[in-house]
């Protein structure tokens, strides 16, 4: 089997364009592990398919991909449960700078913790599979009676 490096991970190719890489990296908090890497975007990942690769955590596993998801420059974006496998605080980093990591783009989050939707301009709250909300997180909050505050209240009891 053939390594995969960093650079090909993002760029989804052959080849990429290194100062991009290493922008998104950054902007995606990504960039102090980055640093640590001598080879750079050629660094093999994971040593199980290169004696010389890094192994990487589930949650930097989840940095790279939303550089993946970024460097593509497409006018949008799907990212479904993205920091999932970050720690408190790397998920709180991406969140505080979500809007201008995303730039223009418009971006659609999908997610199972409500906290993770409180900077999302509009929240859509599925429930069997249809579209049963539509809101900001105030304005879902507001309507005692609708499933998003029935499920915020399910989970923020254990942060009260």
């Amino acid at each position: 089997m053939l390594a995969v490096l960093l650079g090909n991970n993002i760029s989804s190719s052959g080849t990429w364009d290194t100062a991009k890489a290493q922008r998104i990296l950054e902007e995606v908090g990504f960039g102090e592990r980055y640093a640590k890497m001598s080879k750079g975007l050629e660094t093999p990942l994971y040593k199980n398919f290169d004696e010389d690769g890094v192994n990487i955590s589930g949650g930097e596993a989840q940095k790279i991909a939303l550089a993946r998801a970024l460097y593509k420059d497409a006018p949008f974006i799907i990212l479904d449960e993205p920091t999932a496998a970050l720690d408190p605080v790397a998920e709180a980093e991406i969140y505080a700078k979500f809007d201008e990591i995303v730039g223009d783009k418009t971006a659609i989050y999908i997610s199972h913790r409500l906290s993770s939707c409180r900077f999302c301009d509009k929240i859509a709250v599925f429930d069997q599979g249809r579209i049963v909300q539509i809101g900001t997180h105030e304005e879902l909050l507001a309507d005692k009676t609708g499933k998003y505050y029935e499920l915020w209240y399910a989970q923020a009891q254990y942060y009260m």
